[in-house]
């Protein structure tokens, strides 16, 4: 199972970044968010390690699916 970053580390970068004030569990939040993209960066990758019948998911499969993940996530 993955480790989660430890939320007392991750609060205090949030605090030095952001010059808001910021919620109880906004860190929480991010991680999820964080989890959740690395999930779909996964599915996407080994859908597209299918379309090529490769068997692994190689590091070119990661970046072309990177680059669109991350422009629909730019928002």
């Amino acid at each position: 199972m993955l480790t989660k970053a430890p939320r007392k580390n991750l609060k205090s970068l949030m605090k030095k970044k952001a010059h808001l004030k910021i919620g109880t569990n906004a860190d929480l939040m991010v991680q999820l968010s964080v989890m959740m993209f690395l999930h779909r960066l996964a599915e996407e990758s080994r859908a597209k390690a299918f379309e090529e019948k490769s068997a692994t998911i190689k590091p070119q499969h990661i970046k072309d699916v990177s680059k669109k993940l991350l422009k629909g996530a730019r928002g």
